[in-house]
This record gives structure tokens, sequence and C-alpha cells, in this order.
């Protein structure tokens, strides 16, 4: 009778590229690193390998990790997207309507602000971390929201400073999933609802 391999949680990967990316955004939103750290990891790991890790989780059946992964690999690639072809004055020229502008950008991170608070909800039914992790993402969206509308330095930077937690966060998560499989057990806590 031949041995049943298991297969690898694309998780791992997701959370890697979920908090790598976000790290070095918050480091760029607080000054201490260019803009193009930001595109190039966005659109590899937190983009494309992130919504790979999503499209695997389909196949898991976990409905969340499709959900979450593939929607943030997507907001990663239509971020840097969205910064390139937006700041390209050649571009721009061509294409006026391609222009980067605050409050398209405060708009767009609104619309993501909404999808993380569905997600948030259901984060609470699974254990503490990961409520933790939606939770200061959602506060890091909303302080971005009111930097992009209102034209607050403050929420930018206390968004930054949440969201590297946040970051931090996934990236503990993913050591939870990698570490497991070396018997090592982190502890996650218990689901909040």
């Amino acid at each position: 009778m031949a041995e049943e391999k298991s297969l690898g949680n694309p998780a791992v990967v997701g959370l890697a590229g979920f908090g790598m990316t976000t790290l070095i955004l918050q480091f760029h939103n607080l000054g201490w690193v260019g803009i193009a750290p930001v595109i190039w990891i966005g659109l590899m790991f937190g983009g494309s390998a992130q919504l790979v890790a999503g499209l695997l989780e389909f196949k898991t059946g976990n409905n969340f990790g499709f959900c979450a992964f593939t929607g943030y690999g997507a907001f990663w690639i239509s971020l840097c997207f969205y910064l390139i072809f937006g700041t390209s004055p050649e571009l721009v020229k061509a294409y006026p309507v391609l222009q980067f502008d605050a409050n398209g950008l405060g708009i767009f991170l609104l619309m993501w602000t909404f999808f993380t608070l569905i997600l948030f909800i259901a984060s609470m039914k699974h254990h503490t971390v990961l409520a933790l992790l939606f939770l200061t993402l959602l506060l890091g969206f909303i302080g971005l929201d009111i930097k992009e509308l209102a034209g607050s330095k403050l929420a930018g930077t206390l968004a930054a400073y949440d969201l590297i937690v946040c970051a931090l966060l996934a990236w503990y998560l993913m050591a939870v999933t990698v570490y497991e499989e070396s018997g090592i057990k982190l502890p996650v806590g218990k689901a909040w609802l």
C-alpha cells in the first residue's frame, strides 16, 4: 500500500508575503526606505505569491484563506500598478485618467477597509492571533483612509506603526504553521466569538 503524501499549507507563503510587503510599505511610509522595494516586493511576493497561495487555499476548501490571500494579493498588485502607472509622466500625459491623486488613493484604501472589516468579523471565530492580525489591519486601513482623505500626517504615522505590528503578527502565524511541522507548538489563543 502506497504511503499518502500530505500537501504543504499555502498559508505559510500567503502570510509571509503579506507580512513582508506590509512591513516594507510601512518602512516607506515612515521615510526609512524608498518606494522601489515596496513595488518589487509588492508585485512579486505580496502580490503574485500571495495570490497563488490564495488560489491554493481554494483547493483545500478554506474559504477564509482563499478570500484573504487572493484578495490581498490582488490588493498589492493593483496598488503597485496604481503607483507605477499613476506616477509615470509619460503614461499620465498619454492617459490622463491614470493620474495618481491622494483622493483616489483614499477611496481605493476605503474599499479595502470595508473588505477587511468583513474578514475581521470572520477572523474572531478562529483564534486570538488571527483576530489581532485583522484588527490591526482594519485599524491601519482606517488610519490610512484618514491620512489620504483628510490629510492627517499623524493618522498616517500611527497607521504605519500599527501596520508594523500587523505584519509581525502575520509572520508569527507563518512561524506557527512552519514550526508545527517540527513539533514546536506556538500559542495562538482562543476564538473571540
